[in-house]
């Protein structure tokens, strides 16, 4: 499973053709699509493992592995929705990291395509809830990300930004690596791990209490 994913993240951020609008790269282009084929479908086994321990919680559609230019995307991720409508925040399972380096996160997030006026002020809320250890904090400006370490700090100084619309969101965070953790039944128990430290920072977007 995770050499398939492996293998496609040598080839993340190439052009994809038609196969057969590609002339002398229609077998490169072949070799291309069955890596992003077969490395979507390990992820979507990975996030259906995660999810039967968690039937609450409905697993939306993987990412595809191109994207809308035709580049193989760096990364795949899956929402998964307990209740509510998808214009909020919901949980995701996020694909990160090269071929050398890489893992699954999983974080408090929102699709940002169905976000209506509510849901950033519903995000914002992960900061009102202490910091433990093993989470962080991505902020996002401008279409660019900053990793911060959830200090406690740190979560007032971006509880600031948040209110000064210095910052327009802020994900909380938790990374499992696929190279200390060799086994599914390990990335899983990671994964589980993961799971009850952010459930309450998922909560607090919803306004209940863990």
């Amino acid at each position: 499973m995770f050499n398939k994913i492996r293998d496609y993240l040598d080839f993340a951020g190439l052009q994809y053709r038609n196969p057969d609008k590609a002339g002398e790269e229609r077998e490169k282009m072949l070799e291309l699509r069955h890596k992003g084929q077969e490395a979507r479908k390990a992820f979507t086994e990975l996030a259906k493992a995660f999810q039967a321990s968690h039937p609450e919680w409905q697993l939306q559609q993987t990412s595809q592995w191109m994207n809308q230019a035709q580049r193989l995307r760096p990364h795949f991720w899956v929402y998964l929705q307990r209740e509510g409508k998808v214009t909020e925040p919901m949980m995701a399972l996020r694909l990160y990291g090269e071929s050398s380096d890489f893992g699954i996160s999983l974080e408090v997030s929102f699709i940002e395509r169905k976000k209506d006026e509510q849901t950033l002020e519903q995000q914002a809320k992960v900061l009102e809830i202490p910091t433990v250890k093993g989470i962080y904090y991505l902020s996002y400006c401008d279409g660019q990300s900053q990793r911060w370490e959830a200090t406690e700090e740190n979560r007032q100084i971006l509880k600031d930004k948040i209110s000064y619309q210095e910052i327009r969101k802020v994900l909380v965070k938790a990374d499992v690596s696929f190279i200390e953790n060799q086994s599914l039944e390990d990335i899983l128990e990671k994964l589980e791990e993961a799971y009850e430290r952010l459930l309450p920072y998922y909560q607090a977007t919803r306004g209940e209490k863990s």
